[in-house]
């Protein structure tokens, strides 16, 4: 059984920061891709940021600058530090993760979602 389980979303003014954190209970984690969407109220579904297997890490152009993605293989966790945060970051942020090699950004490329974590930025 495959869990992921974000935390640390919340409410921040704009300009002002916030960490995520997904904590992943999946047998061999370190042979996953993981990623971040976001979901906001009447949009679809879209991909934030992801690291592979290497480490190599890729982002929406939207976020590149501003946050930044990491992972830590022995404690199964991943992250996503979000800085200069802007109204329009507002959304639901999912956690997920893959199989295989490459760094998806459609969503329906990850088999396992976490139950995601309302981050709200106040303009």
């Amino acid at each position: 059984q495959v869990q992921l389980v974000e935390s640390g979303g919340g409410l921040v003014q704009a300009g002002g920061s916030l960490k995520l954190s997904c904590a992943a209970s999946v047998r061999a984690f370190s042979a996953h891709i993981t990623g971040w969407f976001r979901q906001a109220p009447g949009k679809e579904r879209e991909f934030v940021a992801g690291i592979n297997l290497g480490g190599s890490t890729f982002y929406a152009d939207s976020v590149k600058g501003r946050f930044t993605i990491s992972r830590d293989n022995a404690k199964n966790m991943v992250y996503l530090q979000m800085n200069s945060l802007k109204s329009e970051d507002t959304a639901v942020y999912y956690c997920a993760a893959k199989s295989g090699l490459v760094v998806n950004t459609t969503p329906v490329r990850y088999d396992h979602w976490g139950q995601g974590t309302q981050v709200t930025v106040s303009s």
